[in-house]
């Protein structure tokens, strides 16, 4: 029998790490929501999940508007009948300080990155009671913690997850539903390359970039999106029934020293 048997598990973001953890959830036997933006990575989910065996909606939705995610639930429910685990991968990483960050930036930052996280429990975890509880895994950020300068709005709204994440444990343990986040470091996702390629656009080498940012982190590499995706499966599994509330980083050690030598 496979971990996620029975389960079905709404993922937001089709990219990245959410692209991985849809994978790994439908591996492990789960029937799989999945909720983008992005028309070709929701296009290229669909054609390698919705033939699976268990099933796969792959829906165009924008997690950071209530009706969205409203219907993306319910259309998910009746097709395969309720709901246990919710990952909340979706986001958006501008860049700027609060003088240079405009407040549709920063608006847009919050109801994306926090707003979704808001959204898919608002509507999902009525009908995870229903099924008698489940697990939320939320994705954070190292920035939480320690940030770089010139990322005043993402690092805000990553700080906030963490919080958010307690406060939805507490809220919903009695429920049988269990919440925690994940913190990575720096990860091969979209987002990265968009941060390797930097001010010389698309003619940056970014496996180089990818190799010095790498080289900050004690373990001497970036991460991969699928190694981020199994601590989520870990988390979102019965192996896992006694954490809720916490944060898993997942960084190569990067938080773990500091920069000073």
């Amino acid at each position: 029998m496979k971990d996620f048997d029975g389960k079905v598990a709404l993922v937001t973001g089709t990219t990245g790490i959410g692209l991985a953890t849809a994978r790994r959830l439908a591996a492990g036997g789960a029937a799989i929501i999945a909720c983008g933006i992005d028309r070709a990575a929701n296009a290229a989910l669909k054609a390698e999940l919705e033939s699976s065996a268990v099933g796969a909606l792959v829906i165009g939705a924008d997690v950071s508007v209530p009706d969205q995610v409203r219907d993306a639930v319910a259309v998910g429910v009746e097709r395969f009948g309720g709901l246990d685990i919710i990952v909340n991968s979706a986001a958006v990483h501008p860049y700027g300080t609060v003088t240079s960050t405009d407040f549709e930036t920063w608006n847009k930052a919050m109801s994306v990155n926090v707003g979704s996280i808001y959204l898919t429990a608002h509507f999902g975890i009525p009908e995870m009671v229903r099924r008698g509880g489940g697990a939320i895994v939320n994705v954070a950020s190292v920035q939480g913690f320690a940030c770089q300068q010139n990322v005043a709005a993402y690092a805000t709204t990553k700080g906030a997850i963490h919080t958010l994440t307690r406060a939805l444990a507490l809220d919903h343990a009695r429920s049988g539903i269990r919440v925690n986040s994940v913190s990575p470091g720096s990860i091969r996702t979209p987002i990265l390359e968009r941060a390797a390629r930097g001010e010389n656009g698309t003619d940056a080498d970014v496996e180089a970039a990818y190799k010095r940012f790498g080289e900050a982190h004690p373990i001497g590499r970036i991460g991969e999106p699928e190694e981020v995706a199994e601590l989520i499966a870990f988390l979102c599994s019965s192996k896992a029934g006694f954490c809720t509330g916490a944060d898993y980083k997942i960084d190569g050690g990067l938080t773990a020293g500091i920069g000073v030598k």
